[in-house]
């Protein structure tokens, strides 16, 4: 019997209760990115305080036991009594969801963070908060336990050198969250970014777990920025163009600096937050590009008697680009702010960068040849790309005549269950196809290493057989012609043997991936299978381990090495299909692993690293990280 729906049935949630009830509303997740939220908000407020002029530094620590302390020189929050709230300002921030200092534009003009309620939500959602305060010659500290004030707040004259500034120390409740793990590498991509960023501002992140320390502090902003995305690739000018403008109180930096490769880098920021989606300033930026490297090249007759109008793809070919906005209101799209929305940003950026990229151009009429006769060879491979495209697109996902020939496929039709089995070697790919559930599973075996797509154009890539073979078999388009909605298979998983060159075909597939689909992984649609390293046997007892520390464990568990039977596998072809589904194919009991594209920056300079045509930097990865092989085959 349903009860009666009555005023009695709904809930009124007072003060931070809604945070702690729904925290993905507010953070994201309750995982690692959600974790890693928090600490964003914190240092956010710190970087609001230097965008306005009043922070040069900023230190952020992991402690041993699981907290964070975020300190900074700023103005510190203000303690005095709120006229309405008739507590401490300090308190109304703390507890309160949409109080701050950052809606008039009077204490300041731009800002990021979560609109006003950042710092509140952290508190919320930690098991302890202590807010200290150095601020008109006095110390100002206060406790707070799950977003409750655990105390008033207490002051006492300040000793020593007198400072200004703000130290927050917290421990994200782990009733909250399902990890307490901060990741290292993943916080320190951010703080880089923020730093340049924010021309001069110091960022000092440390990690008492691990002993790692980075100070961040870049002089020349986003123009430091762009050198360092293209330290390991050949430029075709140097310095990086550069362009800064204040215009309709909107403030807006460009770096751009064009490479050899092929592919184009363009990463865009609105009041230091990272939309990966793009947005407006990204649309008026790509706009003003192909219009005026346009008419540059026929106002200079640079195309002759060629019949060529570069497309917007022609002249980002081998660009590497930084855009920051500032803008006092800011709207952005979607829940992660990954797209920003105010419509009159495109005109402020297209006519800026029309501008000041004009004037570059005819100041500098060697660098502008350059980049367009590296515009018009991409043109001229656009065309042969076109039609090697139309060699490889399929009308429809229906059109299975159109599938080749040596693909496995699946007899049920819905994405949403469907797996492919990207499978190395003829011998695997027969195992896997005796051995895989033919409903769901399709099987699509490879012939030794695809192309490196990462040295290679569009036309190229697509002219490489086994390349072509996985794109029709997604169905999806590649680059410019890729269409996610069009995708046959909710799980693509790598499955490769376990040494070095399965290791290197995984590679070769991911570049593929990352530099052509990407929306694939975006969309949590790639995984890595892990088939098992060892068999373990003893009389009728069998068992598989996927680690060495799990083999000893097994078999000490059978009592010792004596009698017991140890295979090592080193190809998936060694196991037969009933062993292949079992510890591999089978959804009950197999392990894969998906593939996030966490940091897109750290990702594209791993994959130019590893993939690129420059030895020293891939020698120098090398050296550095050669003792954290964990299996080499020798």
């Amino acid at each position: 019997m349903s009860q009666e729906y009555t005023a009695k049935g709904i809930q009124v949630l007072k003060g931070l209760d809604a945070v702690r009830k729904r925290p993905a509303m507010y953070i994201g997740s309750t995982d690692l990115h959600g974790l890693h939220h928090m600490l964003y908000e914190v240092v956010d407020n710190s970087i609001d305080e230097a965008m306005a002029g009043h922070c040069s530094e900023i230190d952020i620590t992991i402690g041993s036991d699981g907290n964070v302390t975020v300190i900074d020189n700023g103005r510190g929050i203000p303690v005095d009594l709120h006229p309405t709230q008739k507590k401490p300002a300090v308190e109304v921030v703390m507890t309160t969801l949409h109080a701050g200092g950052k809606f008039d534009h009077k204490s300041y003009r731009v800002s990021g963070g979560l609109h006003g309620v950042g710092v509140s939500v952290v508190n919320a959602l930690s098991e302890w908060l202590e807010v200290e305060i150095w601020r008109d010659g006095k110390s100002y500290t206060q406790m707070y336990k799950r977003g409750v004030p655990a105390e008033a707040l207490k002051s006492k004259p300040m000793t020593g050198k007198k400072r200004s500034g703000t130290k927050i120390v917290f421990r994200p409740d782990d009733k909250v969250f399902s990890t307490m793990d901060y990741s290292f590498d993943t916080l320190s991509q951010r703080f880089r970014e923020l730093a340049f960023l924010n021309k001069g501002i110091t960022i000092n992140f440390g990690d008492d777990r691990t002993g790692k320390k980075h100070e961040f502090n870049y002089s020349g902003g986003i123009v430091s920025f762009v050198k360092w995305l293209n330290e390991n690739r050949e430029t075709l000018h140097k310095p990086p163009i550069y362009f800064h403008d204040t215009r309709d109180n909107c403030e807006i930096e460009i770096a751009i600096q064009y490479n050899d490769s092929y592919s184009e880098k363009i990463f865009c920021f609105a009041n230091n937050i990272n939309t990966v989606d793009g947005g407006t300033h990204l649309v008026g930026f790509k706009a003003a590009l192909t219009r005026t490297f346009n008419s540059y090249a026929q106002k200079n007759n640079l195309f002759k008697k060629q019949k060529i109008t570069l497309s917007g793809d022609d002249v980002r070919e081998g660009i590497t680009a930084v855009i920051s906005v500032k803008l006092p209101e800011p709207q952005f799209e979607g829940q992660t702010k990954g797209k920003l929305g105010n419509s009159e940003m495109k005109g402020i950026v297209e006519s800026m960068v029309g501008q000041n990229l004009g004037e570059f151009l005819e100041e500098h009429p060697p660098i502008a040849r350059k980049i367009i006769d590296k515009a018009s060879q991409s043109a001229r491979a656009r065309d042969a790309a076109r039609k090697a495209r139309d060699l490889v697109r399929r009308k429809s996902a229906l059109e299975t005549s159109a599938l080749p020939g040596k693909l496995a496929d699946c007899s049920l039709e819905d994405p949403e269950v469907c797996e492919l089995y990207l499978v190395e070697g003829d011998s695997a790919g027969g195992s896997a196809k005796q051995g895989r559930d033919r409903r769901f599973q399709a099987i699509l075996p490879l012939k030794g290493k695809i192309l490196n797509v990462w040295k290679a154009r569009v036309d190229k890539t697509l002219s490489n057989e086994e390349v072509k073979t996985i794109i029709t078999a997604l169905g999806t388009g590649i680059a410019e012609d890729f269409d996610a909605s069009k995708n046959r298979y909710g799980k693509i998983i790598i499955m490769t043997d376990a040494d070095v060159d399965g290791a290197h075909i995984r590679t070769l597939l991911l570049t593929l991936f990352f530099r052509y689909m990407p929306e694939l992984i975006e969309n949590g649609n790639v995984y890595i299978a892990q088939p098992p390293l060892y068999r373990v046997k003893k009389g009728k007892e069998e068992k598989y381990a996927y680690s060495d520390k799990e083999k000893d464990k097994i078999v000490k568990e059978m009592g010792g090495s004596k009698g017991v039977y140890l295979q090592r596998y080193k190809g998936l072809g060694e196991m037969n299909p009933d062993q292949l589904w079992m510890t591999t194919m089978d959804p009950e009991r197999r392990t894969i692993i998906k593939v996030i594209l966490e940091d897109e920056i750290e990702a594209d300079q791993i994959f130019n690293i590893l993939m690129g045509d420059k030895v020293e930097p891939r020698r120098r990865f090398i050296q550095e990280n050669a003792l954290n092989v964990k299996n080499l085959d020798v």
